[in-house]
C-alpha cells in the first residue's frame, strides 16, 4: 500500500509516515506482555500446568486483551481511520475499568494466598507493588479520555499508560531466568525496581523519537516520566510504613 507525497512521482510507503510509530511501540508492548508471561503462565497454562484461580485468569484475559486493542487502536489512527477509532474507544474505557477492578482483586487474592502460608507481612508489603501500578494505569488512562481531543496529548498518555503495565511481564523474565531459586511467596518489593526499568526502555524509545522529530521530549513524557518513576521507588520505602500495613491490612482483613 503506498501513499502520494510531495511530488507525485514520489512514492512512500504508508507504513513509513511517522504516525505508524504509536502502531509500532503498541506492537512491542504486545510483543512485551506476551514474551514475558510465556513462560510463567502461557506455556503452563497452555500444557494445563497453572493453577486454576478463575480471578488470575481473567486478570491475565483482561490485561493482555488491552495490548491487543491497544495496537488495533494506533494502527486505527496511524491509518486515517479516526472515526472508527473514535466508535470503539468505549471498548476501552470498559477494558480499562475491568482491569483497574481486576488489578485489585488479584492484589488482594495474592494477600490472601500469602497469608494462608504464614507470610502475611510480606504480602501486605508486596501488594503496593499491583495496587499502586494500576492505580497509575487507571489515572493515567482517565487523563487520555479527558484529552481525547488534543490528539499530541492523548496518544502520548495512552503510550504511557501501556508501557506503565509491562514492568510484571519483564519481570517474569527476572524470575524465570535471573533469579535463584527462593522459598514461596511473595518476592522483597525492591526486586521489582530493576525489571521496570527495562520496561521503561520503552518511554526512552518514545522520548528520543520526540526529541528527533520536535526538538524536544513532549511534557507528558516528562512529567508522566518522572511520575511513573517516583511511584516505582517510592514503593519500596513505603512498602515498610506502619500506615501501609494498616491500610493494606485492613484490605485484607476485608476480604477475608
Amino acid at each position: 500500500m503506498t501513499t502520494l507525497t510531495g511530488d507525485p512521482r514520489t512514492r512512500v510507503s504508508a507504513t513509513s509516515h511517522p504516525q505508524y510509530f504509536y502502531f509500532y511501540m503498541a506492537l512491542s508492548c504486545v510483543a512485551v506482555a506476551f514474551l514475558g508471561f510465556a513462560p510463567t503462565y502461557f506455556v503452563p497454562m497452555a500444557a494445563g500446568k497453572f493453577p486454576p484461580v478463575p480471578v488470575v485468569h481473567f486478570h491475565g484475559l483482561l490485561f493482555f486483551a488491552w495490548t491487543l486493542y491497544f495496537a488495533f487502536q494506533s494502527w486505527l489512527a496511524a491509518s486515517g481511520q479516526v472515526m472508527r477509532h473514535r466508535t470503539i474507544g468505549m471498548i476501552g474505557v470498559s477494558l480499562a475499568t475491568a482491569m483497574t477492578i481486576s488489578g485489585f482483586l488479584v492484589a488482594v487474592n495474592a494477600m490472601q494466598r500469602s497469608a494462608a502460608i504464614g507470610m502475611t507481612g510480606e504480602g501486605i508489603a508486596f501488594a503496593i507493588v499491583p495496587l499502586s501500578g494500576v492505580l497509575f494505569f487507571a489515572v493515567v488512562f482517565t487523563l487520555a479520555i479527558a484529552y481525547v481531543r488534543r490528539r499530541e496529548i492523548h496518544k502520548r498518555l495512552m503510550l504511557l499508560a501501556s508501557i506503565s503495565l509491562l514492568d510484571a511481564a519483564v519481570a517474569r523474565w527476572f524470575m524465570t531466568f535471573l533469579a535463584p531459586p527462593g522459598p514461596p511467596g511473595p518476592p522483597p518489593v525492591p526486586v521489582t525496581i530493576p525489571p521496570a526499568f527495562v520496561a521503561y526502555l520503552l518511554l526512552v524509545a518514545a522520548i528520543v523519537h520526540d526529541w528527533r522529530a520536535n526538538g524536544r521530549p513532549h511534557p507528558v513524557y516528562v512529567y508522566g516520566g518522572v511520575a511513573l518513576i517516583a511511584v516505582k521507588l517510592l514503593n519500596w520505602p513505603i512498602s515498610t510504613t506502619a500506615a501501609w500495613h494498616s491500610l493494606a491490612g485492613g484490605i485484607l482483613a476485608m476480604a477475608q
